[in-house]
């Protein structure tokens, strides 16, 4: 495995700007972070090692992972952190380290859309004991905050009549439909953040994550994205799946981080929040603002035409309450973020 290089300093410092008055409440305090070591876990991690350094908070994280030393091959830079600990465990299982954790963010999710489709019930499984599991950690070791990263999933299909979904839809997922199982999982995950919330007065926070792009984010599995950016860097022409229609957002993911850190430390308890860009564009859009931002002459191959009069398939959220009440926006749009994930993986000058 080649190590995972640092961020740029551009985006680090750009999150240490938007977050730096929330962090004197964290001062001298622990950090436990389940899933640490995944897209979220990254960022989160990194970019909270660069601002207890800069601020000389004199706080600490510590990471569940399953595979510590696989976590130190893909970041050395992070693992060697003095202020990082890394703990071994399974999300559903794991030993309780001893001592008080003033906050836990809870960012372990099984994402993988094969095993979701392969093996519904582990992942089923994964989502929701592994959320009561650090839930019961939070709650027994002096926990005042709590930050449960659930998704846009939650909502179900998107209506097609509805161009940007507010927190306040109270549709749902097919809960007899097999391949709502990611979906039910993290509904059933808010629900328990609910219980435990009134139960123990942990202060639940919900951010329902929606798409994103940015270093650390796989190039060759399920993000459309991601496997765009993938082809061009590989000098492949981009390969679109389907037809083209479907509208999604992207969020960089400096802008997730800040928002994400917002959100644990002041948003209203139990209170979701979506964690999106409502900048829409469709899969065809996007496949060429890659090609656009990285190599104009890469061809793009469309699997099928679209249905004549169909709507297209949408999921895109409404940002309004993050922007009203926690004064949160998106500060790096879709090239400027096409780009910079790009240069993370390949130097500028090899690209295009």
């Amino acid at each position: 495995m080649t190590p995972a290089k640092p961020l740029a300093a551009q985006d680090l410092r750009q999150i240490l700007q938007h977050t730096a008055p929330l962090w004197e409440e964290a001062r001298g305090q622990r950090i436990f972070i389940t899933g640490g070591t995944g897209f979220f876990g990254c960022w989160l991690l990194e970019s909270f090692c660069f601002v207890n350094e800069f601020l000389r908070l004199g706080a600490k994280a510590t990471i569940l992972t399953r595979n510590p030393e696989a976590f130190e091959r893909k970041c050395p830079h992070l693992a060697s952190d003095p202020s990082v600990t890394l703990v071994r465990g399974d999300i559903r299982s794991f030993t309780f380290p001893s001592g008080e954790y003033r906050y836990v963010i809870h960012a372990a999710t099984e994402t993988s859309a094969k095993q979701a489709t392969e093996s519904p019930l582990e992942t089923l499984a994964t989502i929701v004991a592994g959320t009561e599991r650090a839930l019961q950690f939070a709650a027994s070791h002096g926990a005042l905050k709590f930050l449960l990263t659930s998704s846009g999933a939650v909502y179900g299909k998107q209506p097609s009549t509805v161009t940007h979904l507010s927190e306040e839809y109270a549709g749902g997922p097919n809960p007899v439909d097999v391949l709502s199982v990611y979906a039910e999982g993290k509904r059933n995950a808010e629900l328990l953040c609910a219980l435990y919330s009134k139960k123990s007065g942990l202060e639940c926070k919900i951010a329902r994550c929606w798409a994103f792009c940015g270093p650390y984010l796989p190039l060759n599995q399920h993000f459309a994205i991601g496997n765009f950016i993938g082809d061009v860097l590989e000098g492949r022409p981009i390969q679109i799946q389907g037809d083209g229609t479907p509208r999604r957002s992207y969020l960089y993911a400096s802008d997730l981080a800040v928002w994400l850190w917002t959100i644990l430390f002041r948003a209203p308890a139990v209170v979701p929040f979506n964690v999106g860009s409502a900048h829409d564009v469709s899969i065809l859009e996007l496949a060429q603002a890659v090609a656009a931002a990285l190599n104009p002459r890469t061809p793009i191959q469309v699997a099928r035409p679209p249905v004549p009069g169909a709507c297209p398939l949408l999921y895109v959220p409404s940002v309004d309450r993050a922007r009203e009440l926690l004064g949160l926006r998106e500060t790096v749009m879709l090239e400027e973020s096409i780009r910079r994930t790009a240069e993370w993986y390949i130097p500028r000058t090899d690209v295009g």
